[in-house]
């Protein structure tokens, strides 16, 4: 077995065990690892991404944001380029929610190639998640609400693969939602 399909499989197990006990906010409480796993596979599987540290950081994007992972276990793990795209992608939880979500699109921009290409696919995933269902108690209007912030974020990392950037705006093309 090649040493990129081993490290891919070593943060999905690594990420699978972290986000054991943690579910997705929709209806039917899908199992939360999908989520990583479906942002992966979008980089790989949509935008012909190879590139082994993006792989494992979209695998691990959550961890550190939503589990007890450290960002030197990350590193300890998957090295150093690992540790530093999921740093880029990871919110700081000690802020107030409204102030996470500007930071977000503050910080988009000065993001490396590699965590663009994560946040890329992350919104992507949560907007084909937030199409099929939406979350439990979410109204219609928090899931445009959503959908005009992604579009903020995504605006902000154009240029950095236009594959996905195509699928993304076709999206708010749907929601009638301008994305620069």
């Amino acid at each position: 077995m090649g040493s990129d399909v081993r490290g891919i499989l070593e943060a999905a197990d690594f990420a699978a065990k972290k986000h054991k006990n943690q579910r997705r906010k929709d209806p039917e409480g899908t199992p939360y690892i999908n989520h990583p796993l479906g942002v992966a596979r979008i980089l790989s599987h949509e935008a012909g991404i190879t590139d082994l540290a993006v792989l494992q950081a979209a695998l691990l994007h959550d961890t550190v944001e939503d589990t007890d992972t450290t960002f030197a276990e990350i590193e300890e793990q998957f090295g150093r380029k690992v540790r530093s795209i999921v740093a880029e992608v990871t919110d700081d939880k000690s802020l107030p929610k409204q102030e996470r979500k500007d930071q977000q699109v503050l910080h988009a921009r000065n993001c490396s190639y590699e965590a663009k290409l994560v946040k890329l696919a992350d919104k992507l995933y949560n907007l084909r998640d937030l199409k099929r269902c939406g979350p439990t108690g979410w109204t219609e209007e928090r899931i445009q609400e959503y959908f005009v912030w992604a579009s903020r974020v995504i605006a902000e990392v154009r240029g950095t693969n236009q594959l996905l950037e195509n699928k993304l705006d076709a999206l708010f093309k749907e929601r009638d939602i301008l994305s620069g």
